[in-house]
């Protein structure tokens, strides 16, 4: 599926600024949403939204299927009625440009608890509707959240043997032990997406669309995996057998070891890979356009034994490819996929990516390394039918990688584009919104020219990562005009009516 010519910005929503700790779906979310009206930007990229496990990644989730409880908003439940102001203000943490997750888990969860009590779900016919139409994950997941609470988020293959292997009996003595905590989990769920749902179909209104973020392994630790363990590679006892990561490569000497179980892919097949067709109608529901991380895993995947410490003694096993992917696009028939084709990309990756018409990532970071073949390039694109960003999630800021590139690298990029490069960030932003490609996206820290300690993510670590925010004067500080005129002479207003779209309205009883 071909994209409009058009730009925008990559932010996750736990980097936005709120009372709470954390990021959230409320007051903040829509500023940032006006923002992107006000500058005629029609793109807002996101990470995964489910639930965060170990190190608060949103790669590494509960479920592939399920949101995030913690970027509901407060205010938005003060609204409906559930909590009062006083309770939430009492719940507020100062701001800061970091997400502060163990103290936002901790006060969101006593809000969200005494919201859940006031919440009427006998006849609520909007809940048994969410139920009826989420079946295929949601009692797994909010028995699998419950399960895992009450054993101190331990993995569930350590739990005792019969709830570990889902042996009917010690699932019904579950359901009836924890019948409250399922409820809960329940309807956590519920209001995630109402609040979701409600601001995306505001960002539409507005002329914006939503590209979401598919990770292509799940986590161990999560309820797909304790739930469908004949499709992963895990022993009768719910251990990992072979797992996922990348060989060495540009982000880390020894590889990255990521750890999550393989598929087994033969079995996925016999079930008709219904698991993956009901993750991409959840991903539809969720987003407008779906960014399918690892593309080239598809193709072939870097498998790794279990028992390693690194990723460096692994191999490359052939993956599904086409058998996968045309078994979901005539499911779909025309899909809005963009492949994540970055790493060791081989011609078989290209073929299957060109096979569909996908656009693939260019990375303008990853330009200046040689002058004369470089892919990432803007004058050795070979198609407009690709995605171009300074940098990603995992990148280091543009000015943070300007700061500490090579004084070859530096020298390129100035003379490229014919400046001192003062603002380095807002240089490769200019290319990106001048270069053929169809859609340009850039972090919003990029757009802000916030250096190193501002990044999102340090491949291949596990702390310190996932945490960045802004506060509201770096957004109001951010230059609109620049971004307007880059619009204007780059041709990136998609005519979706963005002139006659409505604003999105900020009421001021919105944020506490």
């Amino acid at each position: 599926m071909r994209f409009n010519r058009a730009s925008g910005v990559l932010v996750h929503p736990t980097s936005f600024p709120t009372n709470y700790g954390i990021g959230d779906l409320g007051y903040s979310a829509r500023t940032f949403l006006r923002f992107l009206h006000e500058t005629k930007q029609s793109i807002w990229q996101i990470l995964p939204l489910g639930p965060t496990g170990y190190g608060n990644s949103p790669y590494a989730s509960y479920s592939a299927f399920a949101g995030n409880p913690y970027l509901i908003s407060p205010d938005i439940l003060v609204r409906k009625g559930l909590l009062t102001e006083d309770e939430a203000r009492k719940a507020f943490i100062p701001s800061d440009t970091k997400v502060q997750y163990e103290r936002a888990f901790s006060t969101k969860r006593k809000l969200f608890e005494i919201a859940f009590s006031r919440f009427d779900s006998k006849g609520n016919s909007a809940l048994r509707s969410f139920e009826q139409k989420n079946k295929y994950w949601l009692k797994d997941f909010c028995l699998f959240m419950a399960c895992l609470e009450a054993h101190g988020f331990q993995p569930w293959n350590t739990w005792e043997e019969g709830l570990a292997k889902r042996e009917p009996k010690a699932i019904k003595k579950a359901e009836k032990q924890f019948a409250e905590s399922i409820r809960f989990h329940k309807w956590l769920q519920f209001e995630f997406f109402n609040q979701w749902l409600a601001l995306k179909d505001e960002a539409n209104k507005a002329g914006i669309i939503i590209i979401g973020d598919i990770p292509i392994f799940v986590d161990h630790n999560s309820s797909d995996v304790w739930a469908n363990p004949s499709f992963f590679e895990v022993d009768e006892k719910g251990n990992r057998l072979l797992v996922a990561g990348v060989p060495p490569d540009y982000f880390s000497a020894t590889g990255q070891l990521w750890g999550n179980p393989l598929y087994r892919w033969k079995e996925l097949k016999k079930d008709g890979y219904t698991w993956w067709l009901k993750r991409f109608e959840q991903m539809l529901i969720m987003t407008d356009a779906i960014r399918v991380d690892h593309f080239r895993g598809f193709d072939a995947y870097w498998q790794v034994k279990a028992t390693e410490t690194t990723a460096m003694n692994g191999k490359w096993v052939k993956g599904p490819g086409t058998d996968l992917f045309d078994t979901v696009y005539k499911h779909f028939g025309e899909l809005p996929i963009i492949a994540e084709d970055l790493g060791m990309i081989t011609k078989e990756v290209i073929a299957l990516r060109d096979k569909y018409d996908l656009p693939g990532m260019k990375i303008l970071q990853f330009g200046w390394n040689d002058n004369s073949g470089n892919g990432f390039l803007p004058h050795n694109f070979t198609t407009s039918n690709c995605v171009v960003y300074t940098g990603t999630h995992d990148n280091d800021t543009s000015r943070g990688w300007y700061e500490s590139a090579s004084p070859l690298e530096q020298h390129r990029l100035r003379e490229y584009v014919r400046s001192a490069c003062e603002k380095p960030a807002l240089e490769l932003i200019r290319l990106a919104m001048l270069s053929c490609a169809d859609q340009a996206v850039f972090p919003l820290q990029d757009l802000m020219n916030l250096d190193t300690s501002h990044r999102m993510n340090y491949p291949g670590t596990t702390n310190n990562n996932w945490d960045w925010r802004y506060t509201p004067d770096m957004l109001e500080q951010v230059d609109r005009n620049f971004l307007l005129h880059l619009v204007n002479i780059g041709n990136r207003d998609p005519k979706l009516g963005l002139a006659d779209a409505n604003l999105i309205e900020l009421e001021p009883e919105d944020a506490l």
